[in-house]
């Protein structure tokens, strides 16, 4: 008999399926001595600044809703209240959105294009093994206000 848990059952913890691929990433480039992308330093450090500034910044944002909501950011834990508020009015994923921008900041500082060309494979990780996941539980846990949220709201931006 199937035990039926109350979380999403998403693959990875997030943050870890970024990190994978940014290493992942930036570990081809240093192995087959792949060319960096060829900005300024300046340039490079400032888009790498301006990346982990805006990306950390829309996760803070959508995690302080959560907990204002007074449910779990953590997609291995149960969701108590469906967040539709905020940021969460542009994009269903605001905080998998940062993460991306995150990665996109890292990829530039670290100066690897091998790193920026994964994160494209990375976010089709994302899509369809977590928050294809998460939109299912969703969708069984609050019904027809999900299903209103999801039509009028897109997934990513």
């Amino acid at each position: 008999m199937s035990e039926h848990r109350d979380i999403p059952g998403v693959i990875a913890p997030p943050p870890l399926i970024y990190v994978g691929f940014l290493l992942a990433g930036w570990g081809t480039g240093q192995m087959f001595d792949v060319p960096g992308l060829g900005l300024p330093d300046l340039w490079r450090r400032g888009l790498a600044v301006t990346g982990l500034v805006i990306g950390f910044g829309l996760e803070a944002m959508a995690a302080g809703l959560f907990r204002k909501a007074r449910t779990a950011v953590q997609p291995w834990k149960p969701s108590t209240a469906l967040v539709t508020g905020g940021i969460y009015r542009l994009t269903r994923n605001p905080i998998y959105v940062g993460m991306a921008i995150i990665y996109a900041g890292m990829a530039i500082g670290m100066d690897s294009p091998s790193a920026l060309i994964l994160l494209l494979p990375c976010l089709l990780v994302i899509d369809r093994f977590v928050i294809a996941r998460e939109e299912l539980y969703l969708q069984a846990r609050f019904g027809p206000a999900y299903l209103g949220y999801r039509q009028e709201v897109r997934r990513w931006l």
